[in-house]
């Protein structure tokens, strides 16, 4: 696995990897395992400090990008339970020495016992930067988003959105009464919350923004998915 572009566009091929800078902080996507995973790590331009965002799978690929990009890993974040986001969290979790983190509701399937337990409100300091947690249910009961705001953005909030939020929807959900929930937790505490600017990663596929998905909000309610 290799870096393959400063060039970031949102998009990544699968076994790839991209870079975007920011004013006091750098964003690498890579794309692994056959579910294209999303793997987001997150350095503080000041510090080197880095948050790693669902060690999803292909550790080796994980580890050869953190080795060569991102040494100082500080923390590593698995957004919700499903296995296809933490495939790799043993084998890099132990490979690196990082503490991992989860929402308590999520914490019992995972393969490592988190080091720390997240919860809706909390804010994760990495180096300089500040991620605040947004408790998301519906998709999973302990999903987690990361929102990064302040200097480091350039005034434009990240936001890491799991399977909570994609291009043209929310995640999936499976129960009656789930995509509801998610979709209100969703509208209340993300677009209710950030502006159209807002940049969205999710945990597959392309970015989009909160500006290209809030016309279409009651469009999903109509749909139910």
């Amino acid at each position: 696995m290799t870096v393959v572009s400063e060039d970031y566009t949102g998009h990544v091929d699968p076994g790839t990897g991209a870079r975007r800078r920011l004013p006091g902080a750098a964003i690498i996507k890579v794309s692994v395992g056959p579910m294209d995973n999303n793997a987001y790590l997150i350095t503080c331009a000041n510090t080197g400090k880095t948050l790693l965002i669902d060690a999803a799978n292909d550790a080796d690929a994980l580890l050869e990008v953190i080795r060569d990009q991102a040494p100082d890993l500080a923390l590593i974040l698995t957004s919700h339970q499903h296995m296809d986001h933490w495939v790799a969290l043993e084998q890099v979790a132990a490979a690196t020495g990082a503490p991992t983190a989860a929402h308590a509701l999520d914490a019992d399937p995972l393969p490592v016992t988190p080091d720390r337990l997240i919860a809706g409100g909390d804010v994760i300091e990495i180096g300089d930067l500040r991620l605040t947690a947004i408790h998301l249910q519906g998709h999973t009961e302990g999903s987690i988003a990361l929102a990064l705001d302040g200097d480091a953005t350039g005034g434009v909030t990240q936001l890491f959105s799991g399977d909570c939020l994609f291009p043209g929807g929310v995640g999936k959900t499976w129960r009656d009464g789930d995509f509801e929930r998610l979709l209100d937790d969703v509208s209340a505490k993300v677009f209710d919350v950030y502006g159209d600017d807002t940049v969205v990663y999710p945990g597959h596929g392309d970015d989009t923004t909160l500006g290209a998905e809030r016309p279409h909000l009651d469009q999903w309610r109509e749909r139910g998915w």
